[in-house]
């Protein structure tokens, strides 16, 4: 710690000392103190650089040739920390090149009869393998003829290491490799079946990894066969796992969480706003059915990454990578362990059911009516870690559940059973169960409308059961679920059932807990769904999220002195995003609150924020009033766009986007008086549209090209004028946009502009033609402008250019595009 703090201020003569006596030290006979020593050096190479220590490297190398073992073990365990600290800075010395002598050094003492040299040699090579500096890819050769002969070392952290390299190699000399592929596969096999639960981990991560890799087929298909029971036999519980799991085998609900049990949680801010976004935020649930590593069995305290993950993982990219190529192996093995009296072992057949849903679906799906009604009824489980899996694997195949016909043969079923569960009197299990129900919410809509009562006095029973971990799930449920039924859940009855539990909870909680941040969202989602059924709640709720954003923001300036601790801006951001809520269902009926209060004073504060996520919620709630209580933001507009317009910048993609979208509805309502901001706004907007081959986001393109559209709406004789710049791009990013007002706009805003310029476009006339064509359904003062349009080029271009021109639509233009000018 000294080293850590004071370094740079000790004077020469004493650092010189140190060193000295630090190196001396390499040769004592303690190991704790050689240990302690090596630390200290690493910690002066961080601090101070390796090139303040010239001849440090070259002099721990040099020992490793001593006579002296304690000399060799003090050198080569400080070398192994100073390769982990400092890697980077050896591989870019390109000076002294220290990595052409260390190299082949460590390479040399893989074949070591001591134990402790293998380790310590493979612990440092490590550090190198994804940097694959010069000095190793030139002594590959004998690396990997090292790793081959100690893949059967009677260590197992040496074996765990050996593991650790094949698996970093397969990203970085995939083709080295390649020439004994097959014989690394099968040690792989081997290693992930090892006794040592460490070494099997680390081997089991290569399946995954080579999975990925364009060699995956050729590779690994002939070992298919082998691989799926070792996977299998991973993904079972170990004594180690149900020891730390503790009370999870209990009727735990009682006990509170620990706060180091609770994982952070972060706010998504107002997603990308405007059309091709969805506008709103997209969701990912907890246990959703991403990626198996993270959702598929989250062990609350045993929560680091182990073997029995790693599996699942690795099954589930092995279907995704072979599909039904894997069932004939795993399908009677399936069997058996579902069938098994042993629980662990009927869990883990359940989990690898789950794992394989996505890749295995097709060849899976003619045994899920006989499986579906078994997995609901083992949601019954006497094991609660039978019953936690279930709600998992379930959640995986909510789709299907969906889909069939009658959509209540396996839908109410698995409902009625999931609700018992999000009940559950163990806390694993109401977790498993309220994130699966949340995926079934995601996946149903509408057709949850028919059971909304029972699952509403399920959901908000479970208020009175869950602690602070599990509350969290069941606010992002509540949420899902008004998200899914929209408007349904504003009947009277399920107002009365859903609205109380709430309120008593937001009036219990104070301002400056940060429990408020998922109620916040829930409200949000609440009040989309409930529109006018809110009102009753919008008063009390307006003025809190006005007093939880001046509180913040009020911090915020004093944090800035220095006087008091930089507040939560979560608070700014989930406020806004929940009085956008207010305004997306209840619309004009907010107007009043919002003309009476400060909000668009405190929303220009939010515009200008340091922080992009409050500024992207904040352009979003611009553009939500808008649309509905305009008559609140006329008197600061001379403030709002220009700040708007300087927000233009795709490096914040969501910002930039939100801003855009703000911009073009704030163009709607005020018409031609946006003028005076047009050419500011274009200026910006066009650099960013012809980013449309560069990778630019799709949404961000889409919005930009609305929003350049709609100010030709309002003000085409300001737009029209650099129409050939941009028309080509502006036509690519709307041609697969659905229909809706948005589009609409743009492309009355495109013919009032083609009117003006007419050779703006014949650099790219026949992309205009393809996004014109793009319309299923255009509204007919808007064909009738189409008409116009393609009558007018036709007319202007002879006719044999024309028909040539004509000649080279392709076929669905062909088609397409008569029905908008007369034969």
């Amino acid at each position: 710690n000294n080293v850590k703090e004071h370094w740079i201020e000790v004077s020469p003569t004493v650092q010189q000392y140190v060193r000295e006596n630090l190196l001396a030290s390499m040769d004592d006979p303690e190991p704790y103190i050689r240990s302690t020593a090596g630390s200290c050096i690493s910690t002066i190479c961080s601090y101070a650089g390796l090139d303040g220590w010239p001849e440090l490297v070259p002099t721990l190398c040099q020992m490793l040739d001593s006579q002296n073992s304690h000399q060799v073990e003090g050198a080569f365990g400080a070398l192994v920390k100073i390769c982990e600290d400092s890697s980077g800075s050896l591989v870019m010395d390109t000076a002294a090149q220290p990595l052409n002598y260390l190299i082949p050094k460590f390479i040399s003492f893989l074949p070591h009869q001591h134990e402790l040299y293998r380790r310590y040699a493979m612990a440092c090579l490590n550090q190198f393998v994804l940097l694959m500096p010069e000095a190793l890819s030139r002594h590959m050769d004998d690396f990997l003829a090292g790793l081959n002969e100690l893949k059967s070392d009677p260590s197992a952290e040496v074996r765990k290491r050996v593991c650790q390299a094949l698996v970093m190699l397969l990203s970085v000399q995939l083709e080295r490799l390649m020439p004994n592929i097959a014989q690394i596969v099968q040690f792989m096999l081997q290693a992930s079946a090892d006794e040592d639960e460490l070494v099997a981990l680390e081997a089991c991560e290569f399946w995954s990894a080579i999975c990925e890799t364009k060699v995956a087929q050729e590779a690994v298909g002939p070992f298919v066969p082998q691989l799926v029971p070792v996977l299998l036999k991973g993904m079972v519980y170990s004594e180690v796992d149900l020891l730390l799991l503790g009370t999870e085998e209990e009727d735990n609900e009682q006990q509170p969480d620990r706060p180091e049990d609770i994982k952070p949680r972060f706010h998504k801010s107002r997603g990308l706003m405007g059309t091709g976004s969805g506008e709103g935020n997209e969701r990912t649930s907890v246990g959703g059915e991403n990626d198996v590593e993270d959702d598929d069995d989250d062990d609350g305290e045993v929560s680091e990454w182990n073997l029995r993950k790693c599996s699942a993982s690795g099954l589930d990219i092995l279907a995704g990578t072979f599909n039904d190529a894997i069932l004939p192996t795993l399908l009677p093995l399936l069997q058996e362990r579902l069938a098994s009296a042993e629980w662990e072992l009927r869990e883990s057949g359940i989990l690898a059911l789950g794992a394989i849903a996505e890749g295995c679906m097709d060849g899976i799906a003619v045994y899920l009516p006989q499986l579906m009604p078994w997995l609901i009824q083992t949601l019954n489980d006497p094991k609660p870690l039978v019953r936690s899996i279930t709600c998992w694997t379930l959640s995986r195949y909510v789709r299907w559940v969906v889909e069939q016909e009658p959509n209540d043969l396996y839908l109410r079923p698995l409902i009625e059973e999931l609700l018992k569960r999000v009940l559950d009197h163990n806390k694993k299990v109401q977790e498993a169960a309220c994130s699966a129900f949340a995926t079934l919410e995601e996946e149903a809509h509408e057709l949850l409308s028919p059971y909304l009562e029972p699952i509403l006095k399920s959901l908000l029973f479970a208020f009175s059961k869950y602690q602070a971990k599990n509350l969290l799930i069941l606010y992002d449920a509540i949420g899902t679920l008004a998200d899914a039924v929209g408007s349904d859940l504003s009947r009277p009855e399920y107002v009365a059932i859903l609205m109380p539990p709430l309120v008593e909870r937001w009036q219990t909680l104070r301002d400056d807990d940060k429990a408020l941040f998922p109620l916040l969202e829930c409200f949000t989602s609440i009040a989309q769904a409930l529109g006018l059924a809110f009102q009753p709640y919008a008063a009390p709720v307006f003025a809190r999220c006005l007093r939880l954003m001046e509180a913040a923001l009020r911090a915020d300036h004093e944090a800035q002195s220095g006087a008091v601790e930089p507040p939560d801006k979560e608070f700014v951001v989930c406020s806004l995003d929940l009085v956008s809520g207010m305004l997306e269902g209840m619309g004009s009926a907010l107007e009043s609150l919002v003309g009476a209060s400060n909000l668009p004073q405190l929303l220009l504060h939010c515009m200008r924020d340091s922080a992009p996520d409050v500024r992207q919620s904040a352009f979003a709630l611009v553009g939500d009033l808008a649309k509905s209580c305009f008559s609140t933001l006329r008197p600061v507009l001379h403030e709002y766009l220009p700040v708007l317009t300087s927000q233009l910048d795709p490096e914040y993609v969501s910002v930039c986007n939100n801003a855009s979208w703000a911009i073009g509805e704030l163009t709607v309502q005020v018409g031609s008086d946006i003028g005076p901001y047009v050419d500011a706004s274009m200026q910006r907007l066009i650099p960013i549209i012809n980013k449309y081959a560069e990778g630019v986001n799709k949404s961000l393109l889409e919005n930009t090209a609305i929003t350049i559209g709609r100010l030709g709406m309002a003000a085409p004789e300001l737009t029209a004028p650099t129409l050939e710049t941009y028309v080509q791009a502006w036509c690519i990013s709307l041609r697969n946009v659905r229909d809706d007002i948005e589009k609409e706009h743009a492309f009355v805003g495109l013919c009032k502009m083609t009117k003006i310029n007419p050779q703006g476009p014949l650099c790219a006339l026949m992309h205009l033609f393809d996004a014109i064509a793009s319309w299923s359904s255009p509204p007919e003062h808007l064909n009738e402008e189409f008409r116009q349009i393609v009558t007018g080029y036709k007319n202007m271009i002879p006719g044999d250019q024309w028909a040539q021109f004509h000649a080279a639509f392709p076929d669905y233009l062909s088609q397409r595009l008569p029905a908008r000018h007369p034969p």
